[in-house]
């Protein structure tokens, strides 16, 4: 049985299409949500936005906005296929400030509501409740 390469589930692709690069990195679930990312202005390549079929270089910064989380990436292998999740976060290198800020808006959006509901009031409550509401 051969030995896994470092590279085994990404291919070696001299030119490759902006869409299919983010599809194949896990950013997207769908090749055509990726393009409707890119076309809706949620991707830019090194600051600005770009078409879907634009070929992407390696080295090219790349600014992905999913709802409230951000990436910042620097392109470092190019695949026009989907593998495996470990193959595909070899593809990218996230910057470390964009990291920690994705980080602290995951935790922000994770965390739980200030107050607990609880159910139905107790007698405790009722009692609170008919004091206020009937001045007594």
């Amino acid at each position: 049985m051969n030995a896994p390469t470092p590279t085994q589930g990404v291919d070696s692709v001299q030119r490759v299409r902006i869409d299919k690069w983010l599809w194949a990195a896990r950013f997207f679930k769908s090749r055509s949500l990726a393009a409707r990312a890119v076309e809706g202005g949620r991707v830019k390549l090194n600051g600005e936005r770009v078409k879907p079929a634009r070929e992407l270089n390696i080295g090219d910064e790349l600014a992905i906005r999913i709802g409230e989380l951000e990436w910042v990436v620097s392109v470092a292998l190019l695949a026009d296929r989907r593998g495996p999740a470990e193959a595909a976060r070899r593809l990218y290198a996230e910057t470390e400030a964009s990291r920690s800020r994705r980080l602290e808006a995951a935790r922000k959006l994770h965390a739980g509501p200030v107050r607990e509901e609880r159910g139905r009031p107790t007698k405790r409550d009722r009692r609170m409740i008919r004091r206020f509401t009937e001045g007594g």
